[in-house]
């Protein structure tokens, strides 16, 4: 497999590449759009920074890419939507650089403070200017923090310890959470009354895009600073500097734009503005940490399948992998072997984990599950990242239950599928020695192995049947390797399993229909 790296970055990235068996690793850096797309088709999977571009056109005309990772925290330059399509993991390094991100927000928000690059402009050209340059303490101020997530979390702290204020808004945290962390949440609105400084950290969505406007501008005291570290287009710039030539914001940091680099004009000749291009993750060690991250995600995935801090897609760590990996398999199968049997009108989905299946991590197995389901009826298949997207186009409802008793065994996952024709039911399990069992479909209890080609029947249960299949099988040179059997009561309906060595021909399948008592006979391919 080949990975190409095709942005600047740590050479310790193409270092854990080259020790990785089975990768092979190619630098090309500076590469113009063209030029990628004519070479991108060549690669399993691709390391960037932010230079590289990753648009449609790109992820159209990349036919082995199976991995995009992103050195760093946002994804902006990944349309993200093509590569779910085309099943293209995209992962990102978050941890990597937040200590770095939230260090540079603090040191914005005290050079703002005392005018720290103005001055050093000013003795530049030779002037001492000690009356201009006043500037105002930090202690005892408010700060608003836009967003407390991991990096906005760490600005709190910092400011904390220089004695601030400090106010969040954020609807994901709850005042008891954020009090522990000694932050006061507030509503939006409160908070822009509220701060002597403002720093903003929320990704960038359509509901955050020039969220610090002329609207929110009016509603902050006077003499208010803005600082962004974050992305480039939550503050509105035209009306950042009608904020400041009104005299509501008395100054702002910037180290993220609308268009990187920003085109000359009055932002950039403003004063009461200092800026810093794009460097919020940009120390020796940030940069190094998100290099080793990103290249041993990429190779982890495409050596050992192991998904980490995908952003389309449920991720799996190395920890949890042992664990997880069984039941995915088995989810997968389940799904596969339902959907194999019909699923008409499938308008919904419920999966049930109980007993110790309910202490999983629940999502990467879900999407297991979808996937198996989708292949045999996709031409084009399905994957773990496309799944989820697919189900959703097609309206298909997905819902999830946990529940820690259990029923007969330790732990179980049940697949319910909700068609025209009525419910469909499959349950399965896995071993001690994480081997994968079925256990229920629909009204049927049994235990058998989900792999390889199976036949499935159900008939009366009446004397005969059994026999009747083993003739014609063994009439037409197909050996029978396990068989499971199940009733739903005595003499009721019947089910028989078959593993079998080989595919079974339509006309030998016609022939197994026609014995007596028979009411279905269907092939299953795992």
């Amino acid at each position: 497999m080949k990975v190409l790296i095709s942005d600047s970055m740590s050479e310790k990235a193409a270092e854990i590449f080259k020790k990785t068996p089975g990768i092979e690793v190619d630098v090309i850096t500076g590469l113009k759009p063209e030029e990628l797309k004519k070479i991108i088709g060549a690669y399993d999977g691709i390391a960037i920074r932010s230079a590289t571009k990753m648009t449609p056109d790109i992820i159209q005309a990349a036919t082995n890419l199976k991995v995009i990772g992103r050195a760093g925290t946002g994804v902006d330059n990944v349309d993200v939507p093509s590569a779910s399509k085309k099943g293209i993991v995209v992962m990102n390094t978050p941890g990597g650089n937040t200590i770095t991100t939230a260090e540079h927000a603090v040191s914005m928000m005290l050079s703002l403070s005392r005018y720290i690059p103005q001055a050093t402009a000013s003795m530049r050209d030779g002037k001492w200017e000690k009356k201009k340059f006043m500037g105002k303490e930090v202690f005892n101020k408010t700060l608003g923090v836009v967003g407390l997530g991991n990096i906005g979390r760490i600005v709190a702290d910092r400011a904390l310890g220089l004695k601030m204020h400090v106010i969040a808004a954020d609807p994901f945290i709850s005042p008891e959470v954020a009090s522990k962390m000694g932050v006061e949440i507030v509503s939006l609105d409160d908070l822009y009354a509220r701060s002597d400084y403002i720093t903003i950290h929320v990704p960038k969505t359509d509901d955050t895009v020039g969220m610090l406007n002329k609207d929110s501008f009016k509603l902050m005291k006077k003499g208010v600073f803005i600082i962004n570290c974050a992305r480039g287009g939550l503050v509105n710039e035209a009306d950042l500097l009608w904020a400041l030539n009104e005299g509501i914001v008395a100054g702002a940091a910037l180290d993220v734009f609308v268009k990187e680099p920003p085109e000359p004009g009055d932002l950039l000749k403003d004063d009461r503005i200092i800026f810093t291009p794009h460097l919020g993750a940009s120390t020796e060690e940030a940069q190094e940490n998100v290099a080793v991250a990103v290249a041993e995600q990429i190779a982890d995935y495409l050596v050992k399948g192991i998904v980490r801090n995908a952003v389309n897609t449920p991720s799996v760590s190395p920890e949890s992998a042992p664990v997880l990996r069984p039941y995915i398999v088995l989810a997968e199968k389940m799904g596969s072997f339902l959907s194999q049997l019909g699923l008409e009108g499938l308008d919904q989905i419920t999966v049930e984990y109980q007993g110790e299946a309910s202490a999983i991590d629940t999502p990467p197995v879900t999407v297991a599950l979808l996937k198996g389901i989708l292949d045999p009826i996709l031409e084009e298949g399905a994957n773990y990242v496309s799944a989820p997207i697919i189900m959703k186009e097609r309206g298909i409802k997905i819902i999830e239950t946990k529940s820690e008793n259990a029923q007969g065994f330790s732990g179980e996952i049940t697949l319910r599928a909700r068609t025209k024709e009525g419910e469909r039911l499959i349950s399965g399990v896995i071993f001690g020695n994480g081997s994968p069992r079925i256990v229920r479909l629909n009204n049927f209890p049994l235990e058998a192995f989900p792999e390889g080609i199976l036949l499935v029947t159900t008939n009366l249960d009446k004397p005969g049947v059994i026999g009747g299949l083993g003739t014609t099988l063994g009439e037409n040179n197909v050996n029978i390797a396990r068989m499971h059997l199940a009733r739903d009561k005595e003499g009721g309906n019947a089910l028989v399993i078959l593993s079998v060595d080989g595919v079974v021909s339509p006309s030998v399948i016609e022939k197994l229909r026609k014995l007596p008592h028979m009411l279905s006979v269907q092939q299953v391919k795992l």
